[in-house]
């Protein structure tokens, strides 16, 4: 039994070594001022002062800071006799301060003053049993990559604090200790405590705001950005500026009726306010009231008499690759007609065919002709035809349909409408589901070329695709998609995705990609058969899992990094007439126009 016993404290003496050589860093250097971790460096404050009072989450100023930083806060309970022996000769000492000072004649000290009646107080609570003492001992590990990022960390933390009357003084000489101090392991090698109540104690709890982070004191006030509604949980306001983020893009998950539409078009109409261009892909008409309200551009595909070249050239664009472009562009949308990449042959015998029916059409390289009108798709199936090569014609004639058939009113004439404007919704609800994916597609690339045309760069423009998952779900479309989420930032411009098929977009690469291509994150209310996937993607805890499976409509979670909130759209009046899309609502509406 003895040898068995002994052979267990063998396995787990090697696997916990193993464990060690695997997660401890591989060298550790300790200097008067820091400690080298690894590739990183650290150093420990220790807070050594506290404010007279404190209010709740007294904390968060440090807990907000937007570094990385290490809070570690030890508690142990003083146990009852001891507390009261401590705290008795903690006011003796007080009352003889007092005492010293009336009989050589001097004024009352207010600051012992203010300590003695603190002290009488905390007996009394401490005797009725309403508080506790404890030995509290904070400390805080600061990281940075190199020792000048440390230095100007540490200035900022110490800041920080001293915000709320925090005093931290460096662990000079003790950082090892300190850095060990603030690791997980419940020990504490410093030893600096300092007595707290429970009340005071109590306070610094939770050690995690429901808001937003706000800016470190000493940094300049924030400009821009959009109400994005209050915080149920605190009651703070949810401002929120995607423009100053590392990229401008977002994605809006949710189930269908959860009011991420609504959601969309309020931010769409505040943006609206501050200048920002918006460009807009509607599937069921959703915005038509709003481009209406605010005179914008809608584009009807699918009605009578609305036509879209996809061979168009860009207006204003000089640069010498404009006629390749435009030609890669025609390769990816026969890829999205027939659903597939046409074999190799195939590919070679569309390029032939492309820069042939432009030449045709007088455009050639030079951006002198570029002015010239584009060819149709018609022209490009005639090129197919008189080429040799089999593969041409079996390309021909796989693109029939959309030549000659039922598809071909989409594309058997020029552009006929011009979206310009601060607002162009580009709208889907007449186009067959069969032409819907291609709909989007000559949408998104109607948005790309004016927002891709050189000197517009100063603009801010907001793509926004609604129904997200009908691209996705087609492999040439989602690359398009992508590569305008990877570029858009260099633009100055922002895409959102709205989607309520989140199985579409997890589920692929492509998918995966653009999600996190997107700063702004936006999450209402999840079916329970998505949830799993929504939190295995999102790192979302149990809490906030429930809070997305019981959302009212219009309440969710905002996530950038490493900053996440809750929030409940807020809309006035005047926007909740031009958002709302409840059949209720807008039968209401109907009946005051008739009015």
């Amino acid at each position: 039994m003895k040898l068995r016993n002994r052979s267990h404290t063998g396995v787990r003496n090697r696997q916990s070594r193993r464990l060690a050589a695997a997660v401890a860093p591989a060298s550790v250097e300790v200097t008067p001022r820091f400690i080298r971790v690894g590739d990183g460096y650290a150093a420990t404050l220790v807070v050594t002062g506290y404010p007279a009072e404190v209010g709740p989450a007294w904390l968060e100023p440090l807990l907000s800071w937007p570094g990385r930083l290490e809070l570690a806060l030890h508690i142990d309970p003083l146990a009852a006799p001891v507390a009261a022996a401590r705290l008795r000769d903690q006011r003796a000492r007080f009352e003889s301060s007092r005492r010293v000072d009336a009989g050589r004649g001097k004024l009352a000290d207010p600051v012992v003053e203010a300590a003695a009646e603190d002290a009488a107080d905390l007996a009394d609570r401490l005797t009725r049993g309403a508080a506790k003492l404890f030995r509290v001992g904070l400390y805080l590990t600061v990281h940075a990559r190199t020792e000048d990022e440390l230095l100007e960390a540490c200035a900022q933390v110490k800041t920080a604090a001293a915000s709320t009357l925090i005093e931290v003084q460096p662990a000079t000489w003790r950082h090892l200790a300190g850095w060990s101090t603030t690791l997980p392991l419940a020990t504490d090698s410093l030893q600096m405590r300092r007595t707290m109540d429970t009340a005071a104690l109590a306070a610094a709890f939770p050690l995690a705001s429901a808001d937003l982070p706000a800016p470190l004191p000493g940094d300049p006030p924030t400009e821009g950005g959009v109400l994005y509604g209050v915080n149920p949980d605190s009651q703070g306001v949810v401002w929120w500026d995607r423009w100053a983020q590392e990229n401008h893009n977002s994605v809006v998950l949710a189930r269908s009726g959860a009011g991420k539409s609504y959601f969309v078009k309020l931010e769409i109409l505040r943006n609206l306010y501050q200048r920002v261009q918006v460009a807009v892909i509607d599937p069921e008409d959703e915005y038509l009231r709003l481009a209406d309200a605010v005179g914008g551009t809608v584009v009807r595909l699918g009605m009578a008499g609305v036509k879209v070249n996809p061979f168009d050239l860009p207006t204003g664009d000089s640069r010498p690759d404009v006629l390749t472009r435009r030609g890669l562009f025609a390769h990816t949308l026969i890829a999205v007609l027939l659903g597939e990449q046409p074999p190799p042959a195939e590919r070679a015998a569309l390029d032939r065919a492309i820069l042939t029916a432009y030449r045709q059409a007088g455009i050639t390289a030079d951006p002198a002709t570029h002015h010239r009108p584009a060819p149709l798709l018609r022209d490009l199936e005639a090129c197919l035809h008189g080429d040799d090569d089999p593969a041409a014609r079996q390309l021909a004639a796989r693109l029939a349909p959309w030549v000659h058939g039922s598809f071909s009113h989409l594309f058997d004439a020029p552009t006929t409408t011009r979206p310009d404007g601060h607002l162009v919704v580009w709208s889907l609800r007449h186009l067959p589901e069969e032409l819907r994916t291609v709909g989007i597609l000559l949408a998104l690339d109607a948005i790309w070329r004016q927002v891709d045309t050189p000197g517009w760069s100063h603009v801010r423009r907001l793509v926004v695709v609604d129904e997200a998952w009908l691209l996705m779900r087609d492999g040439e479309g989602a690359r398009f998609l992508f590569r305008m989420s990877k570029a858009a930032r260099k633009r100055h411009a922002g895409l959102a995705v709205i989607t309520q098929d989140v199985a579409d977009v997890l589920g692929s690469d492509l998918g995966q990609a653009v999600v996190a291509n997107a700063a702004t994150q936006v999450l209402l209310k999840q079916a329970p058969q998505a949830i799993d996937g929504i939190g295995g993607a999102f790192g979302l805890t149990a809490g906030e899992r429930r809070l997305l499976l019981a959302a009212r409509v219009g309440t969710g979670l905002l996530i950038s990094g490493t900053s996440r909130t809750s929030f409940e759209a807020v809309a006035s009046a005047a926007e909740h007439e031009l958002c709302t899309t409840r059949p209720s609502d807008l039968a209401h509406l109907d009946d005051e126009e008739d009015l």
